[in-house]
This record gives structure tokens, C-alpha cells and sequence, in this order.
């Protein structure tokens, strides 16, 4: 072996290969997440550039509406992660109906009743006072306390109306799709907040495995780099560690999916063995960011079928306004003329809908009722099948994954061509 030479940088390559390995995963996983929005300047010309390119420049990493910069790439999918999210995960594990349940309609009833009687009564006094300043002016304050007194008498029914009717049409009011795209579109940081929690160890293991895989595949270039000391030689190094090295740890998280057993050992991708664990951190995040009541409310009178959810809780309030006039109903007509009593009527079922809405935004008791849907989404996660629960987290980043291997490649020809300037520098 005369050709060998051993010598302070020939020992160096495997351990500077091991710090590529963890410094090019670290930033890695970062440029995966961060930042959470798009953070850039804008190209000169660029609408220019795109009429020379009919294909879009988006399509290249880091560019976006018209700027240079960068956005994690998993916020930067937001719209995307939210739609597998519930193809493949949450729609599986319960329906629009075993969600609203679980959230517990009767409850949702007493907690409107207890918190939006007041709001009601303003409403009542400012509409009319709107509409028809005269009547509400003229009104006797004892027929004024009769009205809020039957507007009490005949609210828990109407909740408990509005609340049952949403609960039977609840399939065709609400579009758990959109919901969860909205949500994540308008927070990316929740998209970052699935994988961030519910993969912090295996994304942990992709960083640390970059040490100890780095260092392995330097051996190999101790001894290349004795047939010929090419510039190229360790920026190459460099590519094939960053890339392998994330590649490798890639596939170690996800397969296989079955434990396979080898002789004494059982072979099993790391994030497979921890389903139970999975499953209640996943649940957690999904039942108290995600699929809350605040959202779920905000989607039936905000969302794409909210026309739907307004109509029906319209139709169930509108005749409420009769019913608290009650006798004097016809005299009120009578007084202001039936098309303003009309428009009163209906101007109060309409602007009702927020007021009986409203308290589902109620932080502490979105807490309260997050856990029952935690409880149904762990029990199901915790026994769904092992390609669904592997295909859940990974079709989310399966398509990307080639970009942290790219970004693993272009950090580690850096790293790598540092290594040789400080060779031929002699600080190696």
C-alpha cells in the first residue's frame, strides 16, 4: 500500500463529513418549516421575464409572486397539506356528524342560552329602534319587559331548535375540507405544528443521523482522494453525504411499514413503532386547533355553504319575533304598517345568527369541548391500519421530499467546498 499516505487531513474527511451530515440536515429540516411566510425582494422585470416564459416562475424554489426569497416549504403548501390532511387522515376517522356530536349539541344549547340572552335583548331593542324609531319610542316600558320576558320564555326551545337542525343537516351544511384548507391557509404555522409535533423525534433522528451516516460515507473518500487529489473530490463528497444522508433517513422514519424480522433483529420504520404516542399527539393538535367548535361555527355561517346555514336558521328564528309580540302582534302590524313589521322580522332572524353563533367562539369552552373529539380521533388513529397510519403523515410531504434531499445536496457541496479551500489553505 505504498500509494497510501496517511496524513491529518486524510483522517479529518470522515469527521468533517459526519459535521456536513448534521449541520446540511439541521438546516435541512429548518428550510423545511421556516420562515412561516414567504420572506423575499421582488425581481426587477418580472412580469416581463414571465411574458418571454410562459411557464410559471413559481415553479422554481424560491420564487413567488413576482420575488426571491424563501418560505418553508411546508407553509408554503398550506392549501395542499390541509386537503391530504383530511383525505387522508381526518375523514377517515369521523364524519362531519360524529364530530358535531362529539362536540355535544345539547351543551352547545345551554352555553348559547347562558351567555347570549342579554345580546338578544339588545339586538331586539336595536333593530326595531332601527327600523321603526317611533314604535320601539312608544312602546310602554311594561310592554317592553313583557316582550324581553317571552323573548326568555321561548329561547332555550329556539336554540334547542336551531341546534337540533343543524345537528340533521350537518353533512350537507358543512365541508370539512374547506374548513381545515382555510384554517391552515390562513395559520401555516398550523401545518408546521402537525409535523413539528407529532414527528419531533424522527425529525430529531433525521438531524442526528447525519453524524454518524456523514461520517460512514467520508471513509469511502479518504481513500479516493488518494488516486487523485482533484479539486472536485470533496465538494462531490459533500453532495453525496448531504443527499444520502437525508434520503437514508428519510426511508428509516417510514419503512417498513410492517415490522419485518431479520434473524435476532425486527426492522421497523421509527415513526411506525410509535402509533399509540402518534396517535394522541396528532389527535391533540387536530381536536384543539383544527376541528374545534369555534371553526366548525365559523365555517357554517361563513364557509362555501354558509347561504345553506343562514336560510335554515332564518327560517327557524324569523317566526320568533310573532311569537314574542304575541297578543299584540296584530296591533303592532297594524300601528307601523305590515311591510315594515315584515322587514322587522326579518332583519331580527337575520342579524340573530351571529348573536346565537357568536358564543361558540368562547375560548375556555372550546377547550372544554375539544377533548371529546380528542378522545374519538385518538381511539380511531390508535387502531387504524398501518398503511393508512403511514400514508396519513407522509403523502403530506411525499412530493416534497425531493426537496429536502435537493436542499441536503446544494448544503453539502457548500460544506464540501469550504472542506477543500481549507485544505489547500492548509488549515487542514
Amino acid at each position: 500500500m505504498d500509494w497510501f499516505e496517511w496524513s491529518w487531513s486524510m483522517l479529518m474527511i470522515p469527521v468533517i463529513a459526519g459535521i456536513i451530515g448534521l449541520v446540511t440536515n439541521f438546516f435541512g429540516i429548518k428550510m423545511l418549516f421556516y420562515p412561516v411566510r414567504f420572506v423575499g425582494v421582488t425581481i426587477p422585470g418580472y412580469s416581463a421575464i414571465t411574458r418571454l416564459f410562459p411557464r410559471k416562475l413559481q415553479g422554481i424554489p424560491g420564487v413567488t409572486e413576482g420575488a426571491v426569497g424563501w418560505q418553508g416549504v411546508i407553509p408554503s403548501r398550506a392549501a395542499k397539506m390541509g386537503s391530504i390532511a383530511v383525505d387522508k387522515g381526518i375523514a377517515k376517522l369521523g364524519s362531519p356528524s360524529e364530530f358535531y356530536e362529539r362536540l355535544e349539541p345539547d351543551v352547545i344549547a345551554a352555553h348559547i342560552l347562558a351567555t347570549s340572552a342579554d345580546e338578544v335583548h339588545g339586538l331586539v331593542e336595536s333593530i326595531i329602534a332601527r327600523e321603526h324609531p317611533q314604535l320601539w319610542a312608544d312602546t310602554p316600558t311594561a310592554i317592553k319587559l313583557a316582550i324581553h320576558a317571552r323573548i326568555d320564555a321561548q329561547l332555550p326551545a329556539l336554540v334547542k331548535r336551531v341546534t337540533d337542525q343543524i345537528g340533521e343537516h350537518i353533512e350537507q351544511l358543512l365541508d370539512i375540507k374547506m374548513m381545515v384548507i382555510r384554517e391552515i391557509e390562513n395559520d401555516p404555522s398550523l401545518a408546521n405544528k402537525i409535523f413539528l409535533e407529532v414527528g419531533k423525534k424522527e425529525l430529531d433522528f433525521v438531524i442526528w443521523s447525519g453524524l454518524g451516516l456523514g461520517f460512514i460515507l467520508g471513509i469511502p473518500a479518504i481513500f479516493v482522494s488518494q488516486w487523485s487529489d482533484a479539486w472536485w473530490i470533496l465538494p462531490v463528497n459533500g453532495i453525496l453525504v448531504g443527499y444520502l444522508t437525508n434520503w437514508i433517513a428519510i426511508k428509516m422514519i417510514f419503512l417498513p411499514v410492517e415490522p419485518v424480522r431479520v434473524g435476532p433483529f425486527t426492522f421497523h420504520g421509527l415513526f411506525m413503532r410509535r402509533q399509540a404516542e402518534v396517535a394522541k399527539v396528532y389527535s391533540r393538535v387536530i381536536a384543539n386547533d383544527i376541528v374545534t367548535l369555534k371553526n366548525i361555527g365559523t365555517e357554517l355561517v361563513s364557509g362555501a355553504r354558509s347561504d345553506r346555514t343562514r336560510h335554515m336558521i332564518e327560517q327557524a328564528l324569523r317566526p320568533a319575533v310573532d311569537e314574542s309580540l304575541g297578543i299584540a302582534r296584530g296591533a303592532v302590524r297594524v300601528a307601523i304598517g305590515t311591510r315594515e313589521y315584515d322587514a322587522i322580522r326579518s332583519r331580527l332572524a337575520t342579524e340573530a345568527i351571529d348573536s346565537t353563533m357568536g358564543p361558540l367562539t368562547d375560548p375556555a369552552f372550546n377547550l372544554q369541548q375539544s377533548e371529546r373529539v380528542y378522545e374519538l380521533l385518538a381511539s380511531r388513529l390508535a387502531v387504524l391500519s398501518p398503511p393508512d397510519f403511514a400514508e396519513m403523515l407522509r403523502s403530506a410531504m411525499e412530493e416534497d421530499e425531493w426537496m429536502l434531499i435537493f436542499i441536503g445536496s446544494v448544503l453539502g457541496f457548500a460544506a464540501g467546498a469550504l472542506q477543500q479551500t481549507l485544505v489547500v489553505a492548509g488549515v487542514l
